[in-house]
């Protein structure tokens, strides 16, 4: 086994921890405790993202870098009278992923029961039937229970929240990461970790680090906190898509693992802002510091909501190459989450007035 050195323990907590879209209640407990050493203020908005404040020079501009909180599960809908549950999913799910899963749900109680999705085994089902991926609609959770009454002793209701079950886990490569949840717990360790290296760092603005709510369901927290901070450059943090396995061509998608941050110029709820994305690359060469682009016409990012607010707010998301996302577990590079953590700190390094200005103006 891995001893788990100081940043793998918070990958691990940050990952373990439960929280669909509404209910991101213990991620956000986490990230505030790693957070909170490093920051001047600690506040969440009406929807319960977290916000962190640092001021660096009082009347310097205003930084934004958000992950969010909330990874894609489920939500118990309905209980039949034999005890199994039916679920919604919250988040995008692909059903061929899903099946024979094994889930927690997390009760009223607030207790952790085992339980797994099910559905009609294949040797029931007629010729073509077999041939298709298994409908969502057509799923359900079995938690062992001998009937409705039993579920209910238990604590579960209609509304209760589901999640993958998966343990973080460090592979035979030390730098491959497995774990669930990295969409976007990831997100939220690179601000802890940037307001880490900003602490006793003099840098000429006052940074937000932002645990946001609600992503998987419409950008929905970035929205509320961006109204909250009215920040003048905005970063979203988040995993984007690895194309190094079997199966995806260079023109579907061309991150690799190892390779650095994604620079997100293209996605379905942005264009990055040009003067923006010229700064970071321009950033990141002169410091050597590996990146690599990345356009995902079929997704979109926090950046989505934080460009929209008020008059407008210079944005660009940023992201990590992930294998897998948006299922059980996922795969990233431990240099590609270490690299990201160095620009945007260095990003936020050079961020003054002046060059705020220029950004938004040139």
């Amino acid at each position: 086994m891995v001893k788990l050195d100081d940043t793998l323990t918070m990958l691990k907590q940050l990952t373990d921890a439960k929280g669909i879209p509404g209910n991101e209640r213990e991620a956000r407990n986490v990230m505030k405790s790693y957070m909170e050493p490093y920051v001047d203020e600690l506040t969440t908005d009406g929807l319960g993202s977290l916000i962190g404040k640092k001021v660096g020079l009082k009347n310097g501009p205003k930084i934004m870098i958000a992950g969010h909180l909330d990874e894609v599960g489920f939500m118990v809908t309905q209980i039949d009278d034999k005890g199994f549950l039916r679920f919604q999913t919250v988040g995008g799910w692909w059903s061929q992923v899903m099946l024979n899963q094994r889930v927690t749900v997390v009760t009223s109680k607030g207790e952790s029961i085992t339980g797994v999705i099910g559905s009609k085994p294949p040797h029931i089902l007629p010729p073509e039937a077999r041939k298709k991926p298994a409908d969502i609609k057509n799923m359900f959770i079995d938690i062992g229970a001998s009937d409705k009454e039993e579920v209910l002793s238990w604590g579960v209701r209609p509304g209760d929240m589901i999640v993958p079950y998966f343990e973080f886990t460090v592979m035979k490569n030390e730098k491959h990461l497995l774990a669930k949840a990295w969409d976007n717990r990831i997100g939220c360790a690179v601000a802890i970790d940037v307001m880490k290296k900003l602490h006793k760092e003099n840098h000429p603005n006052i940074v937000y680090g932002v645990g946001a709510v609600q992503e998987e369901v419409g950008l929905r927290g970035a929205k509320t906190a961006s109204f909250q901070i009215e920040p003048d450059i905005g970063f979203a943090v988040d995993v984007g898509i690895a194309g190094d396995t079997p199966g995806i061509t260079e023109k579907e998608a061309q991150g690799k693992l190892g390779k650095g941050p994604q620079i997100v110029v293209y996605d379905a709820s942005m264009v990055s802002h040009k003067g923006l994305r010229d700064f970071v690359v321009q950033v990141a060469e002169q410091l050597n510091i590996p990146y690599q682009y990345e356009s995902i016409p079929g997704g979109g990012t926090d950046a989505g909501s934080i460009h929209l607010t008020k008059t407008g707010v210079p944005a660009i998301a940023i992201t990590i190459p992930t294998r897998y996302i948006h299922s059980n577990a996922g795969i990233l590079h431990r240099d590609d989450y270490e690299n990201t953590v160095k620009l945007l700190t260095e990003l936020i390094k050079r961020l003054d007035s002046d060059t705020v200005n220029k950004i938004i103006f040139d």
